[in-house]
């Protein structure tokens, strides 16, 4: 990536209209936030065990639940942030035949069948953190209840599931085939163009 598309990323402001497009401006800048944090907490915490357990012959005893944590925050962190600039993986052999108006309806209907996905995987994730604080475990190094590590589940499910939904209005209201709400599909339909 360079320097023009990382200041771009940095900058980054929805131009979907009113509502919509301050929940998506709004939602990037966490997005960048969470994962910008996790993986300097990640790196600190990594580099404070190692220099502990060769400098002073001692690893921090907590120092791996840390890391489990921060793994599953930027991990579901990370799925809206793939969601949003369109770095997820797709199977696209099918998709990649059809003209402009085939892609556009096939990524409407992908885009609205991933977001009720993440809604419903939210839906469950949040039901089993219920019963994972009802079991009332604990880590054992920093003694705090396991369900709460497990917050950021649903947290980065809903904002996949939201990035997604606004993925299909965004391609419902513009003339391009979107993969997200700030890029397009990079194919183009030479008969069709002016």
């Amino acid at each position: 990536m360079n320097a023009e598309d990382e200041a771009a990323e940095r900058a980054y402001r929805s131009d979907l209209p009113g509502p919509l497009g301050l929940l998506d401006t709004f939602l990037a800048r966490l997005e960048a936030v969470i994962l910008a944090s996790g993986v300097l907490l990640m790196a600190t915490n990594t580099i404070a065990n190692v220099v502990g357990r060769f400098a002073l012959g001692q690893s921090i005893a907590f120092s791996g639940e840390i890391n489990r944590i921060l793994i599953i925050l930027i991990t579901f962190a990370g799925i809206g942030y793939a969601a949003r600039h369109g770095r997820h993986i797709r199977m696209s052999a099918i998709y990649d035949a059809f003209p402009v108006g085939g892609r556009k309806a096939a990524m409407i209907i992908i885009a609205l069948v991933t977001s009720a996905t993440m809604f419903f995987l939210l839906y469950f994730s949040v039901w089993y953190i219920i019963d994972v604080r009802d079991s009332g475990r604990v880590l054992p190094a920093l003694g705090f209840p396991i369900w709460t590590v497990y917050v950021w589940v649903p947290l980065g499910l809903g904002i996949t599931a939201i990035q997604y939904l606004l993925t299909a209005i965004k391609n419902i209201r513009e003339k391009d085939v979107y993969l997200s709400t700030a890029v397009i599909d990079g194919y183009r339909d030479t008969e069709t163009e002016v």
